[in-house]
């Protein structure tokens, strides 16, 4: 007996303490969730075409303007407000309106890339806008007076290299999409584009029926903003721009297969707003954007204009934005239109 108690004595006292129970690791605090976007668009909002009614700026923002009215069940107001080659428009959108979403500017190639690269003190600069979305793409059409002598564009640009003093086009001023279209062309041809002479105009709708009543030789525009006046007969095409024939005008040769290379220049147009504009506003713009342009029926109206579907988000937008003005910067130092 007295053993078998010293042996448990023994072995008590030999035995290791337990390890304490682990303790639960205590459990994470929910994570904090990010403060919803403010309901927009929550009144009317102004869309400002910094060109006259008309032409192929003013006719998408139109299309686009009624899309998203319905869409969002707040009115879009198209607003016009022309002058210095679409500076003014595009100083009262991004300067002059509150940066809260409710003023928007028609924005394209001529008030943006070509305004920049055609002034050097620029009214309205790449950096005072917030690019949201591209909507569509036109391709550049060179015109004459319907019954021009000139039986196709290699012809005509023969007479230009020969006689670029006789050589009248018009423009909205001397950084517009007409202007650059131009001065590649020549260049391109070997003509002398300081011999030329530039008529101003308030825009396409004013430019192509100066050219069909021989106030002016040539028009350069989208192929959009002259096939009314080709359609009237006033007008004719001589060639399109880029490196295939535009889906509107199948019967009308690229200058590429007249043998004149490397024009590049083409039209666009899409939406931006005045830098401070809330991100959820640029977003909402985007978004809804890219869904309008899968809609067949916004598609048909771009189509009946003469204008190619081109979305882009507002990052791949900013990103051509910025090449394309290093590029047309070069053309107006060489050309000496940057002024």
């Amino acid at each position: 007996m007295m053993s078998f108690l010293m042996a448990v004595s023994i072995s008590a006292c030999g035995a290791k303490e337990a390890p304490p129970a682990e303790q639960s690791a205590p459990k994470p605090a929910p994570a904090a969730q990010a403060p919803a976007a403010p309901a927009y668009p929550t009144k009317q909002i102004e869309y400002i075409v910094p060109y006259s009614a008309g032409g192929g700026v003013d006719l998408v923002a139109r299309a686009t303007a009624d899309y998203l009215s319905k869409e969002w069940g707040q009115p879009i107001v198209v607003v016009n407000k022309a002058g210095g080659g679409g500076a003014v428009g595009a100083e009262y959108a991004l300067k002059q309106a509150k940066p809260d979403g409710y003023t928007a500017l028609a924005v394209n190639v001529s008030n943006t890339t070509m305004l920049t690269a055609g002034m050097v003190n620029s009214p309205v600069k790449n950096e005072d806008q917030i690019y949201a979305a591209r909507i569509g793409k036109g391709t550049l059409a060179f015109a004459v007076k319907a019954d021009a002598p000139w039986k196709d564009f290699a012809e005509f640009s023969q007479w230009v290299k020969e006689n670029p003093e006789q050589l009248t086009w018009t423009s909205v001023g001397p950084a517009g999409f007409s202007a650059f279209g131009v001065a590649e062309w020549m260049d391109t041809i070997g003509a002398d584009f300081s011999k030329s002479r530039m008529i101003v105009t308030k825009g396409a709708s004013d430019s192509v029926p100066k050219v069909a009543g021989g106030h002016a030789v040539l028009a350069v525009h989208t192929v959009g903003e002259i096939m009314p006046m080709v359609q009237a007969g006033k007008v004719k095409i001589l060639a399109v721009s880029g490196t295939k024939r535009s889906p509107f005008l199948p019967d009308v040769p690229t200058a590429e297969e007249l043998g004149i290379k490397g024009l590049t220049v083409f039209w666009w147009t899409g939406v931006s707003f005045a830098k401070g504009t809330p991100d959820y506003v640029v977003e909402k713009w985007q978004e809804s954007i890219a869904k309008m342009e899968q809609d067949p029926a916004f598609v048909r109206k771009l189509t009946e204009i003469q204008v190619e579907a081109a979305f882009a988000k507002s990052a791949d937008f900013i990103q051509d934005v910025n090449q394309e003005t290093e590029y047309y910067t070069e053309l107006a130092t060489k050309k000496s239109i940057r002024k």
